[in-house]
This record gives C-alpha cells, sequence and structure tokens, in this order.
C-alpha cells in the first residue's frame, strides 16, 4: 500500500505488506504484514498500524469506488522470520557445499555456445 507512505506515525518502521486476504462481500480487509526487527519493534508497528487503520481506510475510500469501504484489520505474517529460521537450521544439519577446488575434475566440461 503506497498509502502507509502517509502515515507519520514513529511506530510504524520497515512495515512490507505481504498479502491481503479479502472478505467474500468485500467489507473486510485482512492486511498481513511482515516487520524487520525483534518482537517487540514488530508488536509497536502492528499496534501502530491498528490505530492507524481508520484513517487508512478513509483514504482508501477516496481511491476505490464501491458501495462499501473494506474494514482494515492488520495481522503480523511471521513467514519471513520462519523461513529465515528454517534456513539456519538447514545450514546447521546439511554438511557445506563443496569448494570448487574440490569438485571432480574427470567429467569434461560441459560444451560451451559460441
Amino acid at each position: 500500500m503506497a498509502i502507509l507512505a502517509e502515515l507519520n506515525d514513529p511506530r510504524i518502521r520497515d512495515v512490507t505488506v505481504t498479502y491481503v486476504e479479502m472478505s467474500a462481500d468485500l467489507r473486510l480487509a485482512r492486511v498481513h504484514v511482515s516487520v524487520m526487527g525483534d518482537e517487540t519493534r514488530q508488536q509497536r508497528s502492528l499496534t501502530g498500524l491498528r490505530s492507524a487503520a481508520g484513517f487508512l481506510q478513509s483514504r482508501i475510500a477516496k481511491r476505490i469506488d464501491t458501495r462499501y469501504t473494506p474494514r482494515i484489520e492488520f495481522f503480523l505474517d511471521q513467514g519471513v522470520k520462519k523461513s529465515i529460521e528454517v534456513a539456519r537450521i538447514l545450514r546447521e544439519v546439511l554438511p557445506p557445499p563443496p569448494a570448487p577446488e574440490e569438485v571432480d575434475s574427470d567429467e569434461p566440461d560441459p560444451p560451451r555456445n559460441p
């Protein structure tokens, strides 16, 4: 949402909208956000977004032409955090890839296209 750039709340920093779920009747928008930083920063940004929901809803109402303006709810998306954690665990469990000099050189190089 480019509308997030219009917010002047210092609590709302490093926020990325990951996806939005709309209800079937288009009256509710569940906005999932990812916030860079620790748990405290994430909760602070989420609190700021939730307090700005009415303002954001009014800005959206000016941009869309529907009978009802969706009510906005914000949720913290933990997908990025979980993927980073999975990558860290995999690095610990899996052996490191071989260095280029350790690769078996008995196989011929693939042909190159000029």
